[in-house]
């Protein structure tokens, strides 16, 4: 089934499947949530153009300054679907300053309820784990030939609502764009 952005963002339900068939070809199991997508734009005008485009589409749970760039979290109208799994939520990412990338679907996110679990059930995986030990919400990640895949303990949403809730979310500042 299409979603409403696949012609501007790429076919988020076919890049969905790809990881996970990928993963199950890993013998890493796929019956988690998959919480969210990431968009990564090419540059800022990028970003501008996509973000108007997804305040269209979805409701803003956030948009923050994280690892130095902008990024804003929509909760889709309509969400992504891929076979029986639902995508509910799209984060979109900024560049980061001084950096160039390939724009484009990056990665999804799944919540498992253990990382160290997971990772003893799927020794042959090589894990990125610099992120293990954050103490908002900690994941793991694996780099496949279609994108990454993050694991992690919580819904970004559930996240979300905790930082704004506690006023610690990065605001964007004003001139950032100017």
């Amino acid at each position: 089934m299409s979603h409403p952005l696949d012609f501007i963002l790429g076919p988020q339900g076919p890049f969905v499947s790809l990881l996970l068939s990928q993963l199950a070809e890993l013998g890493v199991e796929t019956g988690y949530p998959v919480d969210h997508l990431c968009y990564r734009a090419a540059d800022n005008q990028e970003y501008l153009r996509l973000r108007a485009l997804l305040e269209q589409a979805g409701e803003l749970l956030v948009e923050g300054m994280i690892g130095g760039r902008p990024i804003a979290t929509y909760r889709y109208h309509q969400p992504v679907v891929s076979g029986v799994v639902s995508v509910p939520c799209i984060e979109l990412a900024a560049p980061k300053p001084g950096r160039s990338h390939q724009a484009g679907l990056e990665h999804i996110e799944m919540v498992i309820p253990s990382l160290e679990a997971f990772m003893a059930a799927h020794p042959h995986c090589v894990f990125r784990t610099d992120n293990q030990h954050d103490l908002r919400n900690p994941d793991i990640a694996l780099t496949l030939g279609g994108g990454q895949v993050k694991f992690h303990l919580r819904t970004l949403e559930a996240v979300i609502a905790e930082e704004v809730s506690r006023g610690e979310v990065c605001q964007v500042p004003g001139d950032y764009w100017g």
